[in-house]
């Protein structure tokens, strides 16, 4: 196995595509809404994918966060709030707002997992900043640590009521990032004690079962590679002050805020502590590449792996998606 997340290119497997995920075995796959078109057609996808490795509890993972981050869209899917209108709702009554948003991650992993998608790249952790980016904004749980720390527990054990696995995101935080890493590399120059709120959250929720890194440079820690780069911010900060040892996930490595051919970069993430390597776009090219320069997993790696995905595809019940939806939109009401 691989220690790498492919996309793919489309509705369904090429040929090409078949051939080459078979050979190379990574260690999962993520969607796009190019690859999500109807329920029926992404439960063959995604059910191909099992088949085609023999694994039942297969990585299979996409960002469907809510508001403007949504692969799975209406009408086929429900549209599900940002994640601020939760950080509304504690203003108003914090219980209320958990719960809320408890609701909304047991419904947004019931529409995955009756489509085969067994991880959901939620919740930010990200503490938002006055004057920062954007790219965060309406998608954060809000500005004070202790919040975003108590609604995003809610949301991991929501999709984990619901069967899938979350994933808390962007270690160690890109709440101050002036500028979107999609586009630009941010950096970071805050002290290593003002950084401390924004590892709380994250600290809070440790024992997370998966986490993806920053593509940001923290100069407090190291002035010279990004996060995802950086041996010293995944060992001494996520790893060691954190105290996270579940799965580790680069975030894409096509962003801009990355320099450098992308199987380069994919061994580099590996080489500085990321148990995975995730790569989105779904370009030949790149895929062979990455499959030739990578190492096979290591043990350490999939058995965070193993122990991540024990839990996905096991719901607590089978609600149906309608009162779930009912009783998040109740919680909601009280901002009314």
């Amino acid at each position: 196995m691989k220690p790498v997340i492919f996309g793919m290119a489309g509705e369904s497997l090429s040929a090409e595509e078949r051939a080459f995920f078979r050979e190379a075995e990574p260690a999962g796959y993520i969607l796009f809404k190019r690859n999500c078109v109807g329920k029926a057609q992404l439960r063959a996808l995604t059910d191909d994918l099992r088949a085609l490795h023999g694994r039942d509890d297969l990585l299979i993972m996409i960002d469907q966060e809510g508001g403007r981050v949504a692969r799975m869209q209406p009408p086929v899917w429900p549209a599900f709030p940002p994640m601020q209108r939760f950080d509304a709702l504690y203003d108003v009554a914090p219980s209320s707002a958990m719960m809320a948003a408890r609701w909304n991650a047991r419904a947004i992993a019931q529409t995955l997992r009756e489509v085969g998608i067994t991880v959901d790249a939620l919740p930010l952790l990200d503490v938002r900043q006055e004057g920062a980016s954007d790219i965060m904004g309406d998608r954060t749980l809000g500005a004070e640590p202790m919040r975003v720390a108590a609604l995003g527990r809610a949301v991991l054990e929501g999709l984990g009521e619901g069967g899938v696995v979350g994933i808390v995101k962007h270690m160690p935080g890109h709440g101050r990032a002036m500028v979107d890493s999609h586009h630009d590399l941010p950096t970071v120059a805050a002290d290593a004690a003002t950084l401390e709120s924004d590892l709380e959250p994250f600290i809070r929720l440790k024992a997370a079962p998966m986490g993806m890194t920053a593509h940001i440079i923290y100069t407090a820690w190291d002035a010279e590679r990004p996060a995802s780069l950086s041996p010293v911010v995944i060992e001494q900060i996520i790893r060691q002050r954190i105290g996270f040892d579940g799965l580790l996930i680069s975030d894409d490595l096509d962003m801009k805020a990355l320099q450098g051919d992308i199987p380069s970069l994919a061994a580099g993430v590996v080489a500085a502590g990321c148990d995975l390597a995730l790569n989105c776009w779904a370009r030949m090219e790149d895929m062979a590449g990455i499959a030739n320069v990578l190492p096979d997993i290591y043990e350490i790696s999939r058995a965070r792996l193993d122990r991540a995905m024990a839990g996905a595809g096991k719901a607590v019940d089978d609600m149906p998606l309608e009162e779930m939806l009912a009783q998040r939109d109740a919680l909601l009401g009280v901002m009314a």
